[in-house]
């Protein structure tokens, strides 16, 4: 049985999170406002043709970034628009944030706004119905199934409330507990509910001034509470029950811990190595045999295999996202190679943000996706 313990600390005089299994640093989360998910109803300052983009002032002293690809039209709301119509300087428009404000770059907005409700998320401008990837498969094909069944009349009823605007479906993981004969009824009830939700989210939009927001402001007791949730759902999710809360007491080396994921070089118990390079188009990850013995039999095999499991703890802690690029150890067998594949497509799916593998390249480089859900460990510790 694993030995847990979620403990309260301190790092660079920021309120941090942790989770310690065996005495390893398995979760770290910082407790630190954050806008990503926020709503702002904000105005077309400027519109960048060359860049297909437009910037919204959401504040005074706050503009960001909303690509122009896919505008939803209920969520301009100075004026209604018309298939051709475009939109233009001093529109009003609701938006979310999708990524915060990085170094000289600006914060990325949409307007495909999600609403969450317990057993689904609903996103406006997407489409189809999908599931949790933390599901087994016959699970999540199952609730798919069922939602499919009734969301074409859904659809209908509120696609003229919405402007002509679609929506996508994510059935969530709580999902999975309902009784299967009640499943149908309850998901396309929560479905209704946020949808609902969102209409009444763009109606009372309409009447607010420009420069509103719509998010909550949490106190400091709050989100050092909603970050412990988050560290126990982590334990939860990995079949850890026997764990202790403790507040850091110095013993616990949480600082050193933070420091060594700071670095590129991550050694490994074979005596291999991993180089991380954080990137700003993509993560670079190298797997170098280092110090490990050549004459071992499958030494390369067990350094790639031994690499994965320490890769995706990386990944997760340092919080990488976007595209991932691994450089293993070239094996000869295809087999060996569709073992380590396997191995980190289980990995992908256990990750608590949706991690996918995508493929490996003809240079034998692996690729993975990884969703943005927050600020990269390196991009939090930049105003440390």
């Amino acid at each position: 049985m694993n030995q847990g313990m979620i403990i309260k600390s301190n790092y660079k005089n920021m309120p941090v999170v942790t989770c310690l299994v065996d005495g390893r640093l398995e979760f770290l989360s910082f407790v630190r406002k954050s806008d990503l998910g926020n709503l702002y109803l904000g105005r077309v300052d400027h519109i960048v043709k060359n860049i297909n983009a437009a910037f919204i002032r959401l504040s005074n002293d706050n503009m960001g970034y909303l690509s122009l690809k896919n505008v939803n039209k209920c969520c301009v709301l100075n004026r209604k628009l018309g298939p051709k119509d475009a939109l233009r300087q001093g529109d009003e428009i609701l938006v979310q944030v999708e990524s915060e404000a990085v170094k000289t770059k600006k914060t990325k907005l949409t307007t495909c706004i999600s609403v969450s409700g317990k057993y689904t998320v609903i996103t406006l401008g997407k489409n189809g119905v999908g599931c949790s990837v933390k599901l087994e498969d016959a699970v999540r094909n199952r609730l798919i199934g069922i939602v499919k069944e009734d969301i074409s009349s859904i659809t209908s009823e509120y696609l003229d409330r919405l402007c002509g605007d679609c929506f996508g479906t994510i059935i969530r993981t709580d999902a999975a507990e309902l009784d299967p004969d009640d499943a149908g009824d309850i998901l396309i009830q929560d479905i209704r509910n946020n949808l609902d939700n969102l209409l009444n989210l763009l109606a009372e939009a309409g009447t607010r001034k420009v420069y509103s927001t719509f998010s909550e402001t949490s106190s400091d007791e709050d989100l050092l509470e909603q970050h412990i949730a988050k560290a126990e759902n982590y334990m939860k999710l990995h079949g850890i029950s026997d764990y202790e809360m403790k507040d850091d007491s110095g013993i616990w080396g949480i600082s050193s811990k933070i420091d060594e994921l700071c670095k590129n070089k991550v050694w490994l118990k074979s005596g291999a190595f991993l180089i991380i390079e954080q990137l700003e188009s993509f993560n670079a990850i190298d797997v170098n045999t280092g110090k490990a013995i050549n004459g071992k039999d499958d030494i390369i095999k067990k350094v790639n295999l031994e690499a994965t499991k320490e890769i995706m703890r990386q990944i997760r802690l340092r919080n990488l996202t976007g595209m991932i690029l691994i450089d293993f150890i070239n094996m000869k067998s295809k087999e060996d190679n569709e073992e380590l594949i396997e191995v980190m497509k289980d990995l992908c799916r256990r990750d608590p943000v949706h991690t996918s593998f995508i493929d490996i390249t003809g240079l034998g480089i692996m690729e993975l996706i990884r969703n943005k859900n927050d600020k990269s460990l390196k991009e939090t510790l930049l105003n440390c």
